[in-house]
């Protein structure tokens, strides 16, 4: 498959796209909590994305057990997909809602840091370097309020939980980028991260003592539905097949919008202001992304970042 140096139009469409949902996913979540505990929600839509999967490779003639040397790196990267949540999840017993998403939100530092050992290409200037630690303070100052708060008396288990799950978000990256998975189809990408999610999951929410009820209102029927179709399965898909085509430190900085949308969405749910700290941080990001994605300008030669 053809890679690109540089982010074109359909990329970045795809990309404010995926986080927009991501954004609402993470508020249809919490609206579901009531009546769906979080990992048991997870897991199910992880369930649900794998049987649509097979489905649409089916349909596609695409196939997914095909040898091809993707098993052993594939099994890695579901495992640390599955590990991201369950760890993402465990964090929010100790911790605060706020401070589990600035910690988990360090993933693309891991991406930039360890990428670049195995892949070249990748490797990120001073610059860009800033970019990143822009965004991040972003995501910071905009849950400044929230993140004061303790939510249990030992908020530091959820805060290295929450940066575990950021690590294995970001490792997960790492792994597909540097390895025979770079070459695989979107679909069979997917496959190995919903199908291990949808084995492991259950686990984790038995242990974390879940109640699982299957009675659910329209409104969490809904949630799930959506979560599964369009967050699970057509989000994440679109993800793999960017991973496969674009530079991975580069679309990883986008991901830092996904927390920005999930205020906004937050804000139109509940009905509350948009703070001068959310308008602040949504100029931060779109800053830092911009220096991440940088690139010289037509007709001039590519020319190494200052302190690069």
């Amino acid at each position: 498959m053809t890679r690109s140096e540089h982010l074109d139009l359909r990329a970045v469409a795809l990309l404010l796209l995926c986080c927009m949902f991501w954004g609402l996913q993470q508020v249809l979540v919490k609206a579901t909590i009531a009546e769906i505990p979080p990992v048991f929600q997870a897991a199910v839509r992880f369930t649900g994305a794998t049987l649509i999967l097979c489905v649409w490779c089916r349909f596609r003639r695409i196939a997914l057990f095909a040898p091809d040397a993707s098993l052993k790196p594939g099994l890695l990267a579901g495992a640390l997909f599955a590990i991201e949540f369950a760890l993402m999840y465990s964090a929010l017993e100790y911790g605060a809602a706020s401070r589990v998403t600035v910690f988990v939100y360090t993933a693309p530092f891991w991406v930039a840091l360890l990428l670049p050992i195995a892949v070249k290409s990748e490797r990120l200037c001073a610059l860009q370097w800033a970019g990143l630690a822009l965004a991040f303070l972003a995501i910071a100052l905009s849950f400044a309020d929230g993140f004061a708060r303790v939510g249990s008396a030992h908020p530091w288990r959820g805060d290295l939980l929450a940066l575990a799950s950021g690590m294995a978000w970001g490792l997960t990256t790492v792994v597909i980028r540097s390895s025979a998975l770079s070459r695989v189809s979107a679909e069979k990408l997917l496959f190995y991260q919903v199908a291990m999610s949808s084995l492991c999951l259950p686990m984790v929410s038995l242990l974390l003592g879940e109640s699982w009820r299957w009675e659910w209102s329209a409104f969490a029927a809904f949630s799930i539905g959506l979560q599964t179709v369009v967050g699970a399965f057509a989000s994440f898909l679109a993800w793999m097949w960017m991973l496969g085509r674009y530079p991975a430190t580069r679309i990883s900085a986008f991901v830092f919008l996904t927390p920005i949308f999930a205020l906004i969405f937050g804000s139109i749910w509940l009905g509350e202001a948009v703070s001068v700290h959310l308008l602040l941080a949504i100029a931060l990001v779109a800053a830092g992304i911009a220096l991440v994605n940088r690139k010289p300008a037509s007709g001039k030669k590519p020319r190494p970042c200052p302190l690069a």
